[in-house]
């Protein structure tokens, strides 16, 4: 994938939100903010234009001049805090940044792939938006200097951002309409307690619950490791059965601290849960190795007529 940053815009007054903190509102026990800021988390600078707050990861901020002035002024402000002073940046974010994937901080189902998605600007083109119907300018990567020259001929035709609506900007770029699954997902975004609510549900759906809970726990715990959930279900499901059902929980805890003691690389855990794996199958096969040599005993006592 290559190389981008970030612009996560995350100011406005959340009027239909009844004026709430609508990035800090919840969707699966995260912060809007903090999913997003996951979703694009390898991008090598991240600039979020609204009021500073605790987030998951370090990034930059950025606030729009005049405050609350329209989408235009604070894409503006984070495209001049990504070319900053070098002092102000992380060291990733050194040299000139060609592409610039542009969203809303209340996108609750943006993930990795929607990212790889959109960042893979084609060439000729100016812009990856997201079509579900309808362009998404908050949801699209823009190569740099296009996104800076619109903006710079919408200032000089208007006189002025304030008050602009962010699809001006897209009218003068050459447009590539991205509508895989993963990206028209992402469009989802949170501007009613409505849709606080639809989002809340289809997290717990049977289909995205599991990996929606892994995610936020990893979160919770800073963790960034990706492991074989798989490998780790089945070995609870063979300690539940062939030991204890208590034994389920205690069993993938234990093989995280053998694996953390190890190193804690991914290859740790699945060298400690295959070890895990194989007790149990061994504790599973003296059950079953118990249970029929006591039904040949029985068999055994009855044929001597005793």
């Amino acid at each position: 994938m290559r190389p981008y940053a970030a612009l996560v815009l995350a100011g406005g007054g959340a009027r239909r939100l009844g004026g709430a903190d609508k990035p800090a509102v919840t969707v699966g026990g995260r912060p809007l903010l903090d999913r997003v800021l996951a979703a694009c988390a390898d991008a090598t600078a991240t600039v979020v234009v609204g009021p500073r707050r605790p987030t998951y990861r370090p990034v930059l901020w950025a606030r729009e001049e005049p405050p609350g002035g329209g989408p235009l002024v604070a894409l503006q402000a984070g495209l001049d805090a990504l070319e900053g002073p070098a002092r102000h940046r992380p060291a990733a974010a050194d040299g000139p940044v060609g592409t610039v994937l542009v969203v809303s901080a209340d996108l609750p189902f943006l993930s990795e792939r929607a990212v790889r998605a959109l960042v893979a600007v084609p060439d000729g083109c100016e812009v990856a938006v997201a079509y579900d119907g309808r362009d998404q300018p908050l949801l699209a990567a823009y190569r740099m200097e296009p996104l800076r020259r619109e903006l710079a001929l919408l200032r000089t035709e208007y006189g002025t951002l304030v008050g602009l609506p962010l699809r001006m900007v897209l009218q003068g770029l050459m447009l590539h309409r991205v509508t895989t699954p993963s990206v028209t997902a992402a469009a989802l975004d949170c501007d009613t307690w409505e849709d606080i609510a639809t989002a809340r549900a289809r997290i717990r759906e049977h289909e995205t619950v599991l990996d929606e809970w892994i995610s936020a726990v990893k979160a919770e715990l800073g963790i960034e490791l990706d492991v074989d959930t798989a490998a780790l279900l089945d070995l609870a499901r063979d300690a539940a059965h062939g030991v204890a059902r208590p034994a389920a929980p205690l069993t993938t805890f234990l093989v995280g601290y053998a694996a953390a003691r190890a190193g804690g690389s991914a290859q740790d855990v699945e060298r400690a849960a295959e070890a895990a794996a194989r007790l149990a199958r061994r504790w599973a096969d003296e059950a079953g190795g118990t249970s029929d040599n006591a039904e040949n005993s029985d068999n055994s006592e009855g044929s001597d007529g005793r």
